[in-house]
């Protein structure tokens, strides 16, 4: 991809496709939203409307169930981990248990033959 494009060359010049639908204001927020890693602000802001939500409209189950769901779905999203992190943490515990744990005669997790 040639330089100065994609999401990336983008972020903090407001030259992104969106720009020129924004107000000087909304360009410094979308800045300070690149910088934010995760979904647990969304999940907390969320968790706080569904209790607005509650006490203010409780007749409103149907309201009430979508942003459960949505935050369900942000949950699992929250706890997903790659394939590469998997195998990651698997090799993590692998060392752990040959450098650490079998030296000290603790055998944890080895199969025995």
């Amino acid at each position: 991809m040639p330089e100065g494009t994609g999401k990336d060359a983008c972020k903090g010049d407001h030259r992104g496709f969106y720009s020129k639908a924004l107000q000087e204001a909304e360009k410094l927020e979308l800045d300070e939203a690149y910088q934010i890693q995760g979904v647990d602000d969304e999940i907390a802001l969320l968790r706080l409307k569904l209790k607005e939500l509650a006490k203010d409209q409780p007749q409103r189950i149907d309201l009430h169930l979508k942003a459960a769901n949505t935050i369900a779905r942000l949950v699992k999203i929250r706890y997903q981990i790659s394939k590469e992190q998997k195998n990651s943490l698997k090799e993590a515990i692998a060392k752990v248990l040959t450098e650490v744990a079998l030296p000290l005669g603790i055998n944890i997790g080895v199969k025995k033959l």
